[in-house]
């Protein structure tokens, strides 16, 4: 994938991975990373490789990606080689839906830290609040019904489930716990409920879905809003995709920068730690390379291309009696109903 095995240890870009912001626990989160979803087996250990080689402090992980174990083996052979350190790599990764009952939370992450060849993680974070029903053998399952349908699990609540979690950072397998994917609602109840508070809450956020009112509602919390998808996974509108959109684009020419790069240093600039994902040498690279000093009449006009475009629905969209739903919505612990503000 890469034009050459020569990688970019540029001096700037490694310093400005070191930028960070202070998590409830006292750790410094990096506030751009790597993210590995739908990066293919056979390119995303590589691009890993690349990205820490390059400054990178933040990989950001998960077990129904379905790649730990490729991005594990390069963990095993960067840290191993010792330019890159352990210790100064912030690792991600997250708890699958299917393993939400409490007795499977700790197994389930036995097992990404055997994929990834990791002793611990520095955050571990509940993927989606619905649950699935377990499948033996496996912590990222997809369970499904002789009819196609997602077998769901509803009678495990969120708070047995993070109590499970709570153990995991009494065992010192991580070093912190948070939530994904959390709406407003369920953030409160987790944090009201808590022994170990959670850290973070990472979910869709990009120009055109910006998530102000959750960040505000979290922050109030002491839950730091981390945002994936920051380019928007292609979202549209009037046909303008996030890396094509003139305004963005206009703004990117002040700074030497391009529309993508804005858009991810719109995130930086509010201090919301992002992952664009990328497995391509020259994006990984650009991404990393966008801390901009973006004005505040900058910010503010990025902020009115929100549009509420939310892209990620935890499953695809599916045909009910005759409307377009998103396939969970009628899971009790679904978080984007529709009369769930936010």
């Amino acid at each position: 994938i890469f034009e050459d095995d020569s990688t970019c240890l540029n001096e700037e870009l490694f310093t400005m991975a070191k930028t960070t912001v202070t998590l409830s626990s006292g750790q410094q989160m990096p506030l751009i990373g790597l993210g590995t979803w739908q990066a293919p087996a056979g390119e995303v250990g590589k691009a890993v490789k690349l990205a820490l080689e390059s400054g990178y402090k933040h990989i950001d992980c998960a077990a129904c990606y379905g790649n730990e174990d490729e991005v594990g083996a390069t963990f095993a052979e960067v840290f191993s080689a010792g330019t890159v350190k352990r210790e100064d790599i912030f690792v991600t990764s997250k708890l699958w839906n299917s393993e939400h009952k409490p007795e499977d939370v700790r197994p389930a992450c036995e097992q990404t830290l055997k994929d990834l060849q990791l002793d611990y993680l520095d955050l571990y974070i509940i993927h989606w609040p619905q649950a699935f029903q377990k499948v033996p053998g496996t912590n990222r399952a997809f369970p499904r019904d002789a009819d196609g349908n997602i077998i769901y699990n509803t009678e495990t609540p969120l708070a047995e489930t993070w109590k499970a979690m709570e153990a995991l950072v009494d065992a010192g397998l991580v070093k912190a716990i948070g939530l994904s994917n959390f709406n407003s609602k369920q953030v409160a109840a987790i944090c009201d409920a808590a022994r170990i508070k959670p850290v973070c809450n990472q979910v869709e956020s990009h120009p055109y879905f910006q998530q102000t009112k959750l960040i505000d509602f979290c922050k109030a919390r002491d839950v730091q809003v981390t945002a994936y998808s920051p380019l928007g996974t292609g979202s549209e509108i009037n046909g303008q995709k996030i890396v094509q959109h003139p305004t963005l684009k206009a703004i990117g020419e002040k700074y030497g920068k391009s529309a993508a790069q804005v858009a991810i240093g719109f995130q930086v600039a509010r201090g919301v730690p992002t992952f664009p994902k990328s497995v391509t040498k020259e994006r990984i690279l650009q991404n990393l390379d966008s801390f901009i000093a973006l004005s505040s009449e900058d910010l503010d006009t990025i902020a009115g291309l929100d549009a509420n475009l939310r892209i990620g629905w935890g499953g695809p969209q599916v045909e009910r009696d005759g409307k377009t739903e998103p396939r969970d919505v009628h899971h009790p612990d679904y978080p984007h109903k529709p009369d769930v503000e936010f």
